[in-house]
């Protein structure tokens, strides 16, 4: 899509939480970024991750001891990382993988604005940052898109076939 088609197609496409269900917070003691309201968990990293289209995203990493795989995990259209943690922390407790979720463009506490386009630059960002900073292997990364999530999902998919 592209010019108007696409800035009417984000208009009903994506709704962001307004407020956002968390704020970020740097612990003074250990310097470490945390998501308020909820308590510190030594298996979770919140990231602020760069993309190419020169967004700063949100992104939570969840590390399960016995993990053999990762879950990257695209959220919906109506929802933020605050909204959904609980579910992410009990996926990888009962999955036993290791998950990482992150918030599109202009939701949550990332910057910008939802559009598809940073969507697919979104979902780029924290491929690259399991890939470099987890060293995670395509071959050992599930792809899981839920609703307007399954785009960018997809798109990275067939990049990744490419």
């Amino acid at each position: 899509m592209g010019g108007v088609t696409s800035s009417m197609a984000a208009k009903f496409a994506f709704f962001p939480p307004n407020p956002p269900s968390y704020k970020l917070v740097t612990d003074e003691m250990t310097g470490l970024l945390l998501l308020s309201p909820f308590p510190h968990r030594e298996n979770v990293e919140v990231l602020r991750l760069p993309t190419r289209r020169g967004m700063e995203i949100v992104a939570i990493y969840i590390r399960h001891p016995m993990a053999t795989s990762t879950l990257l995990y695209s959220h919906g259209n109506a929802a933020d990382v605050g909204q959904m943690y609980e579910l992410f922390i009990q996926l990888s407790i009962h999955l036993r993988l290791n998950l990482m979720c992150y918030d599109y463009s202009g939701y949550g506490q990332s910057s910008g604005k939802p559009s598809e386009q940073n969507t697919y630059a979104d979902i780029e960002a924290a491929y690259k940052c399991l890939e470099e900073s987890y060293g995670a292997k395509q071959e050992d990364i599930i792809l899981y898109g839920q609703s307007v999530g399954s785009g960018p999902t997809l798109e990275l998919a067939a990049d990744c076939l490419g």
